[in-house]
């Protein structure tokens, strides 16, 4: 395949990594934010998987920034 074919398959799945990152975030957060509004204890479990999660999407972000930037000096 050619290099062009290859960084748009890249940006493709680094889309889809993205979207499927915040959906688990999204989880996380969801019940993080039920627990502040019901005045109950937070899960610290909960807490962590949104702060790993929140940073797995940064990182998957980057990547799509550079394999795009990349495209676009092709």
């Amino acid at each position: 395949m050619s290099k062009k074919s290859d960084l748009k398959r890249a940006i493709m799945d680094s889309e889809r990594e993205i979207e499927e990152l915040e959906n688990k975030c999204r989880r996380s957060q969801t019940a993080l934010l039920q627990s502040i509004l019901n005045n109950t204890k937070l899960n610290d479990e909960d807490a962590q998987y949104f702060r790993v999660y929140t940073s797995l999407i940064e990182v998957e972000r980057e990547n799509l920034r550079k394999l795009k930037e990349e495209l676009k000096n092709l």
